[in-house]
């Protein structure tokens, strides 16, 4: 035993994950660079964080709140650990108003990322899992830590007892599900982080209707329906039959920009059940009630804000600078001759590298252009030769970081072969 330690084991399941979270590496490798080029102005297309203020109303009603519970008379301490019932009823209202969603299936949160760690909790370590590939490390990463997964296998790099249903142009995006097998669970984002894909009415029935045969649960994430344009479905719950089969997370951070301020929200269908015909949302409740104090006061007051008229007419706003945001880089990555997937109905724009490794071409682009974007092995092997480029940012730096990188590809067509003959966006 080394000196100075204890006798407790380190938790093998710990053990098994691969090298530091995604987004905390990129994040030191950011650090690193500002170190080595400290006079540079390094441009962040990377990390999906929001950059504009929040909108006035919004302001004006959490200060509101701020000041009143500064006072004797207006202090609160504790509220519900679901969520203030005001709140829930107006995301059932707001977001599920044609869909017969019932403001006790809302589970107020701080956030998405949160929620996928205490549905971990509800589902446990004996549970089978089915991802898109690529797919948010945040759902693999927790599986491993929960104890759902076998070990990591470098030449293939994924983990043992884990489903990857590739998710690519070569099938539009979504998984042949014929060539699925039956799991306990699958996780599913739609639209997808980080490929910018949507799926469809029509393939998210046959994902419910291929739940629903195999008895199977569906985790959707909707943190970017606020981004979609074409009419597809913004909630599970919009397919015949999902209620029985799913479990929807979403959040506050992308569609106000909430990223700081930390709001989210899950839904439990009273229709979803065990296989003994418990409901699973009892369940959830009493992981709530165990794991969890509430959101804050002011944030809450802050999303109740952000669905009322005034506030979804200025969060719209904000929104829609992200999208021409996203139009500016999708136009100049285009012009260079680059396949660009997404980017139409997401802030996310999945470029594509033929033949090359995307740490390699993310550490280069990074050396050369000083601009941050992120590798798309980060998101699982299905993401090699691929960068996920981001719209959320200033205006003037997506301008900036479009003049840089049409002066590094216009200069590296030899470095970058395929570049050459241009490629079509889709």
């Amino acid at each position: 035993m080394v000196s100075g330690c204890t006798k407790l084991a380190r938790n093998v399941n710990m053990e098994k994950l691969k090298n530091n979270y995604l987004f905390p590496e990129i994040s030191r490798r950011e650090l690193e660079h500002v170190k080595k080029h400290p006079n540079v102005q390094l441009i962040s297309l990377g990390t999906g964080d929001t950059t504009e203020p929040i909108p006035k109303h919004l302001r004006h009603v959490q200060r509101k709140i701020y000041h009143t519970l500064s006072t004797v008379e207006g202090y609160r301490g504790y509220g519900l650990e679901q969520g203030d019932k005001v709140l829930r009823k107006a995301i059932a209202d707001t977001f599920y108003g044609h869909l017969r969603v019932k403001s006790n299936e809302v589970f107020v949160s701080d956030g998405a990322q949160s929620d996928i760690s205490r549905i971990q909790l509800l589902l446990g370590s004996g549970v089978t899992i089915a991802v898109q590939d690529p797919t948010f490390p945040a759902y693999i990463d927790s599986s491993v830590i929960i104890g759902q997964t076998g070990n990591f296998h470098e030449a293939t790099k994924k983990y043992q007892n884990v489903v990857y249903m590739p998710c690519g142009p070569q099938n539009s995006f979504f998984p042949d599900l014929s060539k699925t097998p039956r799991t306990d669970v699958i996780f599913f984002c739609s639209p997808n982080n980080p490929t910018g894909y949507v799926a469809s009415k029509r393939q998210l029935h046959q994902l419910v209707e291929f739940a629903k045969t195999n008895g199977s649960i569906i985790i959707f994430d909707s943190a970017y329906a606020a981004f979609i344009e074409d009419g597809s479905p913004r909630s599970i719950y919009e397919i015949s039959g999902a209620r029985e089969v799913a479990i929807e997370i979403s959040s506050f951070s992308k569609f106000a920009g909430f990223t700081g301020v930390r709001l989210g929200w899950t839904i439990i269908p009273d229709e979803l059940l065990y296989s003994n015909g418990f409901p699973i949302i009892n369940d959830f409740h009493r992981i709530v009630t165990t794991s969890f104090d509430g959101a804050s006061n002011i944030a809450q007051a802050g999303g109740l804000a952000c669905l009322s008229p005034v506030g979804l007419k200025e969060i719209r706003s904000v929104i829609n600078y992200y999208k021409e945001n996203r139009k500016i880089l999708m136009e100049t990555l285009a012009s260079l001759g680059l396949t660009v997937y997404g980017g139409i109905n997401a802030p996310y724009l999945w470029v594509h590298f033929k033949g090359s490794k995307s740490w390699d071409v993310f550490a280069e682009i990074l050396e050369k252009t000083h601009i941050i974007t992120v590798p798309g092995s980060g998101f699982g092997p299905g993401g090699e030769e691929y960068l996920r480029i981001s719209g959320f940012g200033r205006r003037d730096d997506m301008v900036e970081a479009s003049r840089r990188l049409r002066s590094f590809f216009n200069t590296r067509t030899k470095h970058f072969p395929f570049l050459s003959s241009a490629s079509n966006t889709n």
